[in-house]
Parts: C-alpha cells; sequence; structure tokens
C-alpha cells in the first residue's frame, strides 16, 4: 500500500488569529503552533529565506488536521483569482459533517463567514452548504439526516453535483414530506 493515511490540508493565511477563531468556532481543536524555518525548509518547500507560522487544527475524533500557515518571508502571493468560485480548478473547499448546520452556519457568522449558495437538502440523507470563511476559504458543511446510511458527504457532493444540484430545503419541504 502506497498511502497509509491523510495527514493534513495546508492552508496558507493571512490573518492567522482570524483562521484559527474560525476553525475552533466550527468545532476544532488547536493541536499546536510552531514557528518554520531554516535550510531544511527552505529545500522542503523550494523557496528562500523561509520563515512561516503554523497552526495545526485537529478535528474533534482526532483524525483529521488542517494546518494553518501565515508566510512571514516570502510573503504570500495571491493568485489573482480573488474569491474563487468552488468550480475553480485547484483545492477549493474542505468538507465537515455537523451535528447541526443551522447552529454551526450561525456560529461562524460571528467570524465573518458567508453563505455561498444556500443551505439545500438532499432527500432524506442529508442537509448541505458551502461557507466562505475568512480570506476566501469555502468550507463545506453537511447535516446527516435519519437517511443518512453511512454514505459519506464527500460521495453524495459528487452525486448530487453529477445529478445537478437539488431544489434548496423550505419549511414547506418539511410539512409536505
Amino acid at each position: 500500500m502506497a498511502i497509509k493515511r491523510m495527514d493534513n490540508v495546508l492552508i496558507v493565511v493571512e490573518d492567522l488569529e482570524a483562521a484559527k477563531a474560525f476553525f475552533a468556532e466550527l468545532g476544532m481543536q488547536l493541536e499546536g503552533e510552531t514557528r518554520v524555518e531554516g535550510e531544511w525548509a527552505d529545500r522542503v518547500v523550494g523557496l528562500k529565506n523561509v520563515q512561516s507560522d503554523i497552526a495545526m487544527m485537529r478535528t474533534p475524533d482526532g483524525h483529521s488536521r488542517v494546518e494553518l500557515s501565515k508566510f512571514i518571508t516570502p510573503k504570500a502571493t495571491h493568485d489573482g483569482f480573488g474569491e474563487s468560485a468552488v468550480n475553480t480548478l485547484g483545492i477549493r473547499r474542505i468538507m465537515f459533517t455537523v451535528d447541526d448546520v443551522d447552529d454551526v452556519l450561525d456560529r461562524l457568522r460571528s467570524h465573518g463567514a458567508e453563505l455561498v449558495g444556500e443551505v439545500a437538502q438532499y432527500e432524506d440523507v442529508y442537509r448541505l452548504c458551502f461557507v466562505r470563511g475568512p480570506e476566501g476559504i469555502i468550507v463545506g458543511l453537511a447535516e446527516e439526516l435519519d437517511g443518512a446510511q453511512l454514505v459519506a458527504p464527500t460521495l453524495l457532493v459528487v452525486t448530487v453535483l453529477s445529478q445537478g444540484i437539488p431544489k434548496p430545503f423550505s419549511e414547506e419541504d418539511a410539512t409536505t414530506g
């Protein structure tokens, strides 16, 4: 087997404190912080004079991590896309399963998060949404419903996108079944 596990996803940010607060509000725990610098760092990332502050955030189950990095030198660069859409080439979002999409969305809004589209329900399986957090970071939120028989949200998103986005969930839907 070539891969043992996925250790983390790196997100380069300008405001490390805001990014840490955003992911902490989401429910992640700060695992540790450090400064990375020196010849070995230069060699591994292919840049010169690397100096970066890093915060490692861990999911409550301990299996997944997000590495937040603020480059002191060389300064971080922009890709020219600004706030990229979800369909822009490259890595665009991280998805988390949460207990209550509405509660998490309300809490993240206090950290500047904005809903990208709408909260949508896919059959009786998931309620899903994308939010844009600090520095344009897109986070997917998935709330399992009664019919969610171990269908991973990532597989669901692929299925939904290949079939077309389902209509948004409304209060009327809840009363009409």
